[in-house]
């Protein structure tokens, strides 16, 4: 990887910040020397005890994608009642809360290390393949920025109920797994498939919206000057059109990655994250109505000019 900041600075601003950075610092250099010193070797054959044979770990990872696909349909069913609990919707019937920073920074990490870890200590059969390297390098683009960037950027912020928090980082572990595996192990595409339509018009989908993603992180960061506190209603970018910016770029992005990987795992991952981020969106639009009477009437909550 490189060298990771000091996790001390996520924890200033929490009661217990003498035992936040010990975890961080012992779970971030742990995993991190795990991958980089054990030999592929030594990582098949820790894969090959959880799976007896290629085909039965290419079984459950296709099981895992159509499962993250049940559960994008059940978390569609919850937040039809009840708002994804962080930010400004944190509640503490979810658990304690986690500093925000902290929270990111960590959450994030599997998302980043175990892809790693499948890609640089295990025998990656198809990470030589053109197609499968530029997927992989698609999925480590968005999550070198979320996981080493974004915490270390955020001014302020509510922090995560615990609930929220532990659910993030199981998701990215459970997801950093199956995306990695099935793309480093047993993805085979045609030798054309850089050239096809759907990797093409996939690339450029990914690309803007990972663009969207960013910009929109960076206009929120920026909406205070320094001093102020309390919401503003967001300006520029993509700001102009919909409420949920950011959250169309990372949909956007997530669903080009979908369409040049043309698997049911990025299928799966481009479907759960259009779920979650689809009713943070709208959630959020109803919000700043209610919050501000100035807020722009023609202003939609995720799609511009349609919804």
């Amino acid at each position: 990887m490189y060298c990771i900041p000091s996790v001390a600075v996520l924890a200033s601003d929490t009661p217990h910040s003498h035992i936040v950075p010990n975890i961080g610092y012992i779970y971030t250099v742990s995993l991190f020397f795990f991958c980089s010193f054990n030999s592929p070797a030594v990582m098949d054959a820790l894969l090959s005890s959880l799976f007896s044979s290629e085909e039965e770990e290419l079984y459950i990872l296709d099981r895992m994608a159509y499962f993250m696909v049940f559960m994008a349909a059940c978390t569609l069913v919850t937040l039809l009642f009840e708002n994804v609990p962080y930010g400004r919707y944190a509640s503490s019937k979810y658990g304690f809360p986690v500093n925000v920073r902290f929270a990111w920074f960590v959450q994030e990490m599997p998302a980043f290390l175990v892809p790693l870890c499948l890609v640089v200590s295990t025998s990656s059969a198809k990470t030589s393949l053109l197609p499968n390297q530029l997927l992989i390098a698609m999925y480590f683009c968005h999550y070198i920025q979320r996981s080493l960037i974004y915490p270390f950027l955020i001014r302020g912020g509510k922090s995560t109920p615990f609930a929220s928090f532990a659910l993030a980082f199981v998701f990215c572990l459970y997801n950093g797994y199956m995306q990695i595996r099935y793309l480093s192990h047993y993805a085979e595409y045609p030798a054309y498939w850089v050239t096809h339509p759907c990797f093409i018009a996939g690339s450029v989908l990914w690309f803007f919206g990972w663009l969207v993603n960013v910009h929109s992180d960076h206009i929120l960061r920026n909406l205070r000057k320094p001093g102020e506190t309390g919401y503003k209603i967001p300006t520029g970018g993509m700001f102009e059109y919909v409420s949920g910016a950011n959250f169309l770029g990372e949909i956007t992005e997530w669903a080009g990655f979908a369409l040049a990987g043309y698997s049911v795992h990025s299928s799966a991952f481009a479907i759960f994250t259009t779920v979650v981020l689809t009713s943070r969106a709208v959630a959020h639009h109803k919000w700043y109505h209610a919050k501000f009477e100035d807020y722009p009437k023609s202003r939609k909550a995720l799609i511009p000019f349609l919804f």
